[in-house]
């Protein structure tokens, strides 16, 4: 299974991109994970139709609420199922228009709280990199 986060706009604080870039190389151990960053809505879905074989996925705050064993979870019937390719698609500072919101079905939700779009994307990573851990036994999740 790969995993690939299409990100709307880019992320410019240069501490979050660290640590973003930080949990990606952490994700490459586990699995195949690809960044692609996208400057507006119709180039996402642009992207998001030439990758019909991939399971798009939308950060969103009205998604579904996983805590972080459930979302481990997820993700392992994800790869068991045959899956071959999530794709986590994260907004901008302007969220997502309804173009963008109709195309995706599935949605996840990090929080109910608001986080700003560079953090929320640290998070997500960081989240991904867990669920992995957990699968494979590591000790980083405790």
């Amino acid at each position: 299974m790969k995993i690939r986060l299409l990100l709307l706009g880019k992320t410019r604080r240069a501490e979050l991109c660290a640590l973003l870039h930080e949990y990606v190389k952490r994700i490459a151990r586990s699995c195949p994970i690809e960044v692609t960053e996208v400057r507006d809505t119709p180039a996402a879905v642009k992207k998001l139709d030439a990758d019909r074989a991939g399971t798009a996925v939308l950060l969103d705050a009205g998604g579904k609420s996983y805590d972080s064993d459930s979302f481990a979870k997820w993700l392992r019937e994800q790869r068991d199922r045959g899956t071959r390719e999530i794709i986590f698609v994260c907004g901008d500072a302007d969220g997502f228009p309804g173009e963008l919101r109709g195309r995706v079905k599935q949605k996840v939700s990090l929080s109910a709280m608001t986080y700003s779009h560079e953090l929320a994307r640290v998070m997500l990573a960081e989240q991904i990199y867990r669920a992995f851990a957990t699968l494979s036994g590591s000790p980083y999740p405790k």
